[in-house]
């Protein structure tokens, strides 16, 4: 099995070869997949990372939480800890940690029941994710067990098996543009 390290710089160049273009249209139709989830309509808080860098653009299903009448909040990093901010008008992010676009602003929320949507750089078919290495996700997700997990990915970020680690949280559910993997013991809670 490759190593974490090998899986980022392989996804990193995979993500860099993409244009501008590809990354939009395939970021769409994950919003469209995404947003037609059951826990998407169900939950009126949305917890949302903001994209850096060919990520899944996450501009799109902001917007659709918005028309929805769903409060939005966006993660700043803090110290090793993430804080989310509500999230009401996009000019309230800047660069930040790493110059990924955080809340300079708005009202801190913790919300102990939600559905997040979380980046991963890798993920494999038991929903297995690999991160950025910094654990900010992991940590958060230990003291907000409630929360609903769904995980956008681009399909070139799904491996047949990804290193994990005991104290890694799995999103319930990975979206890629392709198809929507959900493992069996998650259905049902979902």
């Amino acid at each position: 099995m490759e190593s974490k390290k090998d899986i980022r710089k392989k996804i990193f160049a995979a993500r860099k070869h993409c244009s501008e273009e590809q990354i939009e249209k395939m970021s769409r139709k994950i919003t469209e997949k995404v947003i037609s989830l059951p826990v998407f309509e169900q939950e009126n808080k949305i917890l949302v990372y903001a994209d850096y860098n060919h990520e899944v653009v996450t501009r799109y299903l902001i917007e659709e939480a918005w028309q929805a009448g769903k409060e939005v909040a966006v993660p700043k990093v803090v110290g090793k800890d993430m804080v989310f901010y509500k999230l009401t008008d996009f000019s309230q992010l800047e660069p930040g940690y790493f110059q990924i676009p955080e809340p300079v602003s708005g009202e801190i929320v913790d919300w102990p029941e939600a559905l997040m949507i979380m980046p991963g750089v890798a993920f494999d078919r038991e929903n297995h994710r690999v991160g950025y290495g910094g654990g900010f996700y992991d940590r958060y997700l230990e003291k907000h067990p409630k929360l609903k997990r769904v995980a956008v990915a681009f399909e070139f970020q799904m491996m047949p098996e990804v290193p994990t680690e005991p104290t890694d949280i799995c999103p319930h559910i990975v979206v890629t543009e392709e198809s929507v993997y959900t493992l069996d013991a998650d259905r049902e809670s979902l």
